[in-house]
């Protein structure tokens, strides 16, 4: 059991039923890159060069361009973003925070004190 510690899972819930609920970190990640990409002017998640050679690699990678701290109780993300040309940024970006923060929240009942977002590019669209 002390071995799963070591993988910055968190515990989520523990009753006298019958046992405890951990998330990984990277498991509230995915959430949060996942939830990104579903607004409507996000092209994608914006990786570094780590994550682009993982990618190459074959592994899977969905917590790419996401960062958390995840503490006893609140999670902090960062996100990195590929905007598509031509929506307003401001107005994206809101609606991101507003969804990975919903999805969080939601999905593992921690609270979310931030979601901020760096916009890495601006992608123009295939025609």
């Amino acid at each position: 059991m002390e071995e799963m510690e070591s993988r910055n899972t968190h515990k989520v819930y523990e009753k006298d039923k019958i046992g405890e609920v951990q998330i990984a970190d990277e498991v509230v990640a995915i959430i949060a890159g996942l939830a990104a990409t579903e607004v409507e002017g996000v092209d994608s998640m914006a990786g570094n060069i780590t994550n682009e050679l993982v990618g190459k690699l074959g592994m899977k990678n969905l917590s790419k361009g996401v960062k958390v701290d995840v503490t006893e109780e609140h999670v902090s993300v960062d996100l990195s973003l590929n905007m598509k040309y031509g929506y307003n940024i401001p107005d994206v970006s809101e609606k991101v925070q507003e969804k990975v923060k919903s999805a969080i929240e939601n999905m593992t009942g921690l609270n979310v004190l931030d979601v901020n977002i760096k916009i890495a590019s601006v992608t123009m669209e295939d025609e």
